[in-house]
Formats: C-alpha cells, structure tokens, sequence
C-alpha cells in the first residue's frame, strides 16, 4: 500500500528530518586533533607553541605526547616540559605531581639535576602577589612549608650534582629561603613576646639561633631572648644571651634603640 503525504503533512515531515539530522550530528565522536600526528612531531609543534607563549595548546601537546611515546626518553622531555608548564601556568598540584613522578621513575635519568631544580622552583614563592602588598605582609610572616620543601629540592641538587649548571641560582634561592626561614621564627618569637607569653618567645627565639647561624634576624633574636629571660627572671640566661649579642653585634641597634614599631595590618589603620 502507498501512503501519499497530503500537503498539511509536508512541513511536519520536513521538521522530523530536521531534528534527525540535528540528533545525528550532537551523537558524533568529537574530532581529535590529534588523530593521525606522530609523537615527534606533536613535540615539535608543542616546543613551538611553548616558545610563542601558547601555554594551553603546548600542554594539550604534550599530554597526549606522553601517551603516544610512553616508556621513551620522548616521554620523559615531555614529562618535564608539562611540569614546566603547569608551574608557569599556576598549576602548582598539578606540577608537583609531575615532577615528583618523574624523580620517582628516572632516577637514573641524565635531567635529573634539572627535575630537582623544577621541584625547587614549583615550591619557591618570592611574590606575595595583590593582597600581600596591600596588607604589608611579609614573606616572612607566611607558613614556611613550602619554603622548607623547596629549600629540600635545591639542597639535594647542589649535594648530588655540584657541577649542574643550576646549581648557582640553587644556592642563591636556598640563601633566600634560609633568611626568609630565619625570619619568620623571629616573627613568631616576637608575637610571643608582644602577648606576654615569654617562654615561648625564648624558645622560639633559640630555635633561630640554632638553625640559621648565618642569617641577620640572629641578632633581633638574640635580644628577644635576652627580654624574654629577663621578664622570666632567669637572669643567668638572660646575661648569656645579652654577652652573645654584645659579642656578634657589638653595634647593635636593638640594644641602642630596641624594637622598632611593629608593622599594622591594613584593616588596623581605620
């Protein structure tokens, strides 16, 4: 039996096919961009997009460049390069993780020296960005943990491979870290100290002394501890930190002037 479509029917029929078409076209597989590229030349034209700043398009390389090459010097360089990215492109997780892969499973590899480095630099943080300039905040003031991972990095590098040539901003970024570290105990001590909880303030003050020998806020320090015992009565203590003081800073300003006025917080000014 033939069934003829009267003309009412015509537009009705006309919309189905439409939406058939419409339906058809959303359950297509996606088109990789990939398809067909071999794992060099994908690295290549990442390396490209690397030195033309295309960040995203470069890790969208290099992702699918560890797959294609899995188990090759190929994928290793791509391993370290996605680190790399990840880290300017303020994925820190996302470099760590990479990175830490990466010792992890090469520990033999001839970039090894770099991979430390990168661990390094990941953890490292001299920017205290927007809302650290406006509040006055210190690097300082700030939790050192990943000071102390990053300090770790770089110190495994300059013991392991002396001869890298990345060993001499290692050591000018460990010197940062071990000042910055130095100072934050000596915040900590005179925020102790500020509230009246001397003990603390002594302690942590000596954990100063002990562990950053080298670093200037020995000598603020010293006089904290030097405070502390006297508020404490412990006068033995406190006139062996005040000769340690006299002896390492003969000129010192505290013992001249004391401390200076603390620093406010923004939200302190009004």
């Amino acid at each position: 039996m033939t069934v003829s479509l009267s003309w009412r029917s015509a537009p009705m029929a006309l919309l189905l096919a439409a939406l058939a078409l419409a339906f058809a076209g959303c359950s297509t597989t996606p088109k990789d961009e990939f398809a067909g590229q071999s794992a060099e030349k994908l690295y290549r034209e990442a390396k490209e997009n690397m030195d033309s700043g295309s960040n995203d398009l470069a890790i969208k390389a290099l992702e699918r460049v560890q797959g294609l090459a899995a188990g090759t010097v190929l994928s290793q360089q791509a391993q370290l390069d996605l680190a790399y990215l990840y880290w300017k492109t303020g994925e820190k997780a996302q470099a760590q993780t990479a990175v830490d892969r990466f010792i992890k499973l090469n520990p033999s590899s001839p970039a090894l020296d770099y991979a430390l480095y990168l661990r390094g630099l990941i953890n490292f943080n001299d920017n205290l960005g927007l809302f650290g300039k406006f509040t006055g905040q210190d690097l300082s003031e700030r939790d050192q943990r990943a000071s102390r991972d990053s300090y770790e990095a770089f110190k495994q590098l300059v013991e392991q491979f002396p001869a890298s040539r990345y060993v001499p901003d290692a050591r000018q970024r460990m010197n940062y870290i071990v000042d910055s570290l130095a100072r934050y105990e000596v915040h900590v001590a005179r925020y102790y100290y500020n509230r009246g909880a001397y003990l603390a303030a002594a302690n942590r003050a000596q954990q100063a002394v002990t562990e950053f020998q080298e670093s200037p806020s020995v000598e603020e320090a010293l006089y904290i501890m030097m405070l502390s015992y006297d508020r404490l009565k412990l006068d033995q203590l406190r006139d062996d930190a005040k000769r340690v003081l006299e002896l390492n800073y003969p000129h010192s300003r505290y013992l001249a002037q004391g401390f200076a006025p603390e620093k406010r917080a923004w939200w302190q000014l009004f």
